[in-house]
């Protein structure tokens, strides 16, 4: 896939804050990093595209750029190293034509690194600063967290500073229950660091269909009413399209693959909610 590097990508001058949004799950092998970065295609495709970047965060075994076929010259090891900053490490992806006006229709990765231990330990110093120097690449509307699957404590404090926070599961019984404990642990973070208790939403992945997602959903925002005092509300329910994972096979876009997949029309549908309550963005 044809790359570029950005150098000094945060001239802007709005300086207005990205809507930071984590995608998490409790289990892995949900669809997690598909989703995300699936979702910043969506963005970037609207009849008012959103500037999008794409952060890897899952610090042990980052994987967005296996996905996209991309061979970053640096990456978020670099940045909290100090080899590198942030708009350095970045690479733009392209998704598709240019819109009228001429602007290239593109979303953007900051590539995490996978088997790196230091990554994974970091700090909640470390953390923070690092949520906080994102916040300040004032050029994106939506900065997306592809986070680690599981509740390890990095994972946690980076989900906890999210604006919005998407937790995918799919319909299996390990799955729904994983996501419940990363319902009830991200609560618990917020409320111990002094936030609000958050947009935190639902997204069923590789649903047989939306009548089952319905269901699922409602059980787990039963469950979630009864023991944790609320419920996620439902961002939206994905269908099992097999066109997902011949697009991972061939390291493409599902934009650029296959544009009228299922699939990828639900994902539209959780995008375009999900901007309903980001007036500022959307």
């Amino acid at each position: 896939m044809d790359t570029t590097i950005l150098r000094g990508a945060t001239a802007s001058a709005s300086r207005t804050c990205p809507r930071i949004v984590a995608v998490a799950s409790g289990k892995g092998g949900v669809g997690k990093t598909w989703f995300s970065v699936s979702l910043a295609q969506c963005l970037a495709l609207r009849s008012r595209p959103l500037r999008v970047l794409v952060l890897d965060g899952d610090f042990g075994l980052a994987n967005v750029d296996i996905q996209l076929g991309l061979l970053p010259q640096c990456d978020l090891k670099d940045v909290v190293a100090g080899r590198s900053s942030l708009e350095d490490s970045i690479v733009r992806v392209p998704v598709g034509d240019a819109l009228p006006g001429g602007r290239a229709v593109s979303f953007d990765v900051l590539p995490g690194h996978s088997g790196m231990p230091s990554l994974s330990a970091l700090g909640a110093g470390q953390i923070e600063d690092l949520v906080a120097s994102v916040r300040e690449l004032y050029e994106y509307d939506v900065i997306l967290f592809d986070l680690c699957a599981g509740i390890d404590v990095t994972t946690r404090r980076m989900a906890a500073r999210a604006d919005t926070t998407l937790v995918l599961t799919t319909e299996e019984p390990t799955a729904l229950t994983d996501a419940y404990a990363v319902i009830k642990l991200l609560t618990r973070d917020r409320t111990s660091l002094g936030f609000e208790s958050g947009d935190v939403r639902l997204v069923i992945n590789q649903t047989s269909s939306y009548r089952s997602g319905q269901r699922i959903y409602d059980s787990l925002a039963r469950a979630c009413g009864a023991f944790l005092g609320q419920a996620p509300a439902l961002a939206g329910m994905i269908r099992r399209d097999g066109r997902v994972s011949d697009s991972i096979r061939h390291q493409a876009l599902m934009a650029l693959r296959h544009p009228n997949a299922p699939s990828l029309q639900d994902v539209q549908r959780v995008a375009e909610g999900l901007l309903q309550t980001m007036p500022a963005v959307g």
